[in-house]
């Protein structure tokens, strides 16, 4: 399941990097930074180590047999402290 969403993520990287960018990564360049599974269903979030800011989410739908994957990209990290 892990390793299904690594090479979901590794191959998405590859068909949307700029090509002018001449990166291109494998599945040891993704990396799981949480994963859940419960029944036929699993939702992991990933990313790689492109220093680009975004992270993949992967949901699959074992009912369905379909997995999902959406895409973020991070605009900015602030701290606002409590009152």
């Amino acid at each position: 399941m892990q390793e299904k969403a690594k090479q979901i993520i590794a191959d998405y990287f590859n068909s949307h990097v700029d090509k002018t960018d001449g990166v291109l990564i494998g599945v040891d360049d993704v990396y799981v930074v949480w994963f859940c599974k419960t029944l036929q269903n699993w939702k992991a979030l990933l990313s790689t180590t492109v220093p680009d800011g975004v992270y993949y989410e992967v949901t699959h739908n074992g009912d369905k047999n379909e997995t999902y994957v959406d895409v973020y990209k991070k605009w900015e990290n602030l701290c606002v402290k409590g009152e």
